[in-house]
């Protein structure tokens, strides 16, 4: 009996150390991306795959792929312990064996404001690199740092008269005189220096808070900043009214206060003052800007090398800031970039671009166009260019103008670049033909920007490829002005299959002349029924 019931008990200790030794091997493993060099695969491997799994069985008999990538780039995952990731990146083509991580979705407004939410999800049925992204559940920071002002009236003063300088309304360094400011609220001008130093300035005077007003330049648009006192913004029309108390009334009082955040703001989108606008400067007869895209207010990632005000005098360090630009606006149309390629890994990068720009909205629900934020007046081509993103439409565009290696080749021809010039550009040797006339107006670009030097025809031949299938086109023209005619020929474009190609030609008929500078504007769209793919038209008097 003794006997039986030791050696059953050492049959379970074995059992459980058995168990523990494959508890603790797994534990050791984690998930890695493996990025492959995809030149490099030996000849006698017919696919990717195969090459792939030589490379793991190499170092591991247990090592299964997980997933493989070809579309951002080649390689694929696998569960491997520190020692096989270190011996996998000796294998011949290894570029890289990196840790995965889990990335959490650091945002909030953004997908919902682009119409991106749980209900679109069945526009990507087949795209499994899309199927690789976890969102997680963040829980949220507080992003405020600093201490509320007294809820009571405080002294309040205009800058430019707390300064003996020409400009101390601007609140630039070194302007305000401490024993006019200390212990009050400042009221500065918005221009020159930037807004987050204004309110290091009214500090290092004494000042207990500020209010920084717009002016004409600025409009009514509202940027949150980290100021390193309490402030708000206000925009020009507010800053004229406050302007006017605090320097006729004998005694001004202010406050400030925190009553809360205000969202579904209307109308909105609207195009920001410090948005990049028209025309091209460099090359005029390309439309610019492309298209706007969300960038005021934005919720964004921030290091912790330096305060959220980038100002040596910020000691605070937060994880998260509110930052506006163009540089906000562009994360968000890569991002929008990378979901297109994720459902048409075929597209180039130009087939990805026109497929943004020609579903772009320009008016808003009730049909108004979009509004400039810093005229408070509608927006042209050169304020939005194509409109704003769309990228649920941008899915199915109908039509796409693409764009080939030679037609940028062509274009390069067209801005008189020589041979070493293209050379640095391409990387490849291209000699441009002298024999042939080439025009920047050529690119098949999806929008239009006509320059007229003088009345006459003004000819540009676009090409459209069908990525909708079969179905038949017919296009509306619009156009602000009667002085210029513009004409599609032909005016109907019937495709019998996807992926098949139609060209048109526009004509742009100038009757009467306008003074240099002048601008007027108008849009192309072709129609199926189901499809409108618009370009922007942009006509400029030199």
């Amino acid at each position: 009996m003794s006997s039986s019931f030791l050696s059953s008990t050492a049959f379970f200790l074995l059992l459980c150390l058995g168990f523990c030794h494959v508890s603790s091997s797994s534990s050791d493993q984690g998930t890695y991306i493996v990025h492959m060099a995809k030149s490099q695969m030996p000849s006698s491997f017919d696919l990717h795959s195969n090459w792939y799994d030589s490379s793991l069985r190499s170092i591991s008999d247990s090592a299964e792929l997980l997933y493989t990538y070809e579309n951002a780039i080649h390689g694929f995952s696998t569960r491997l312990t520190q020692e096989e990731a270190d011996s996998l990146m000796t294998q011949p083509g290894v570029i890289s064996v990196l840790p995965e991580h889990r990335y959490e979705l650091h945002t909030t407004r953004t997908p919902l404001f682009l119409g991106l939410d749980e209900h679109t999800a069945d526009l990507f049925p087949e795209a499994g690199s899309y199927s690789d992204v976890v969102v997680g559940n963040f829980t949220g920071v507080s992003l405020f740092k600093g201490e509320a002002l007294p809820d009571k009236l405080l002294p309040f003063i205009y800058a430019g008269n707390a300064s003996n300088a020409t400009n101390g309304n601007l609140c630039m360094t070194g302007t305000l005189i401490p024993e006019k400011v200390k212990g009050k609220i400042v009221m500065c001008d918005r221009g020159i220096n930037a807004r987050v130093q204004k309110g290091d300035v009214v500090k290092a005077a004494g000042g207990v808070g500020m209010i920084l007003a717009n002016t004409a330049a600025n409009g009514e648009e509202l940027v949150a900043d980290a100021h390193l006192l309490p402030a708000t913004t206000v925009g020009e029309k507010a800053g004229d009214i406050i302007r006017h108390y605090v320097t006729t009334d004998p005694n001004p009082t202010a406050s400030i206060s925190i009553l809360g955040t205000v969202v579904g703001v209307k109308p909105s989108p609207v195009v920001a003052a410090f948005s990049s606008r028209g025309p091209n400067s460099i090359t005029p007869n390309i439309l610019k800007p492309d298209l706007i895209a969300p960038g005021v207010n934005i919720l964004a990632a921030w290091t912790g090398a330096a305060g959220p005000t980038g100002l040596a005098s910020d000691s605070r360090r937060v994880e998260f800031n509110i930052i506006s630009g163009t540089s906000m606006s562009c994360p968000h149309v890569s991002g929008l970039a990378a979901l297109l390629k994720s459902v048409h890994p075929e597209w180039s990068p130009a087939a990805i671009r026109s497929a943004l720009m020609t579903t772009a909205y320009k008016t808003y629900k009730d049909g108004k166009p979009l509004l400039d934020i810093a005229t408070g007046k509608p927006s042209t081509p050169f304020d939005h260019g194509a409109g704003h993103v769309s990228p649920t439409t941008a899915t199915n565009p109908g039509l796409i103008y693409d764009l080939t290696t030679e037609d940028y080749l062509g274009f390069l021809c067209a801005l008189n670049y020589t041979s070493p010039q293209i050379r640095s550009v391409s990387r490849r040797n291209y000699t441009c033909d002298p024999s042939k006339s080439y025009s920047v107006a050529d690119l098949n670009y999806p929008s239009f920007a006509v320059n007229v030097d003088g009345a006459g025809a003004y000819k540009y031949t676009r090409t459209v490829t069908s990525v909708g299938g079969a179905g038949t086109y017919s296009v509306k023209v619009t156009s602000e002005t009667t002085g210029v005619k513009i004409s599609v020929e032909p005016a109907v474009l019937n495709f019998k299959e996807a992926n098949e190609k139609k060209s048109y030609t526009v004509t742009f008929t100038v009757d009467s002349s306008k003074p240099s500078g002048s601008n007027s504007f108008g849009s192309i769209e072709w129609s199926d029924g189901k499809h409108v793919v618009g370009s922007p038209v942009a006509i400029s008097w030199t």
